[in-house]
């Protein structure tokens, strides 16, 4: 994660592979950005952000909302369990648990 603040605004770059989240207080900077990373590297803008890094963002009137359905239906479906059925666990609610018997020497 790269940031620069300056007296036009606040800047923040987060890099991860090949993916980059740009983001800021000033549109401004955030184009001048994208201008002076498109001088040098092909880059391909996205816009608005919806997904990144296996999370999914949704924006409405009532704030952000961040979600990791989209990641947790994928690993279903490459573990062939789309059609698993939730359970409960068999461990009542607020269960205290204790230590029992002695520690392994070598865990």
């Amino acid at each position: 994660m790269f940031t620069k603040q300056t007296k036009q605004g606040f800047l923040a770059v987060l890099v991860y592979i090949d993916d980059m989240l740009i983001t800021g207080d000033n549109l401004s900077l955030i184009s001048q950005l994208k201008h002076l990373l498109s001088t040098h590297f092909h880059l391909k803008d996205l816009g608005a952000l919806r997904y990144f890094l296996g999370l999914e963002v949704a924006r409405s009137k009532a704030g952000i909302y961040l979600s990791q359905r989209k990641y947790v239906l994928d690993l279903l479906y490459e573990t062939n369990m789309t059609n698993a059925k939730p359970f409960k666990l068999p461990m009542e609610a607020n269960l205290q648990l204790e230590v029992e018997g002695s520690l392994l020497e070598q865990p």
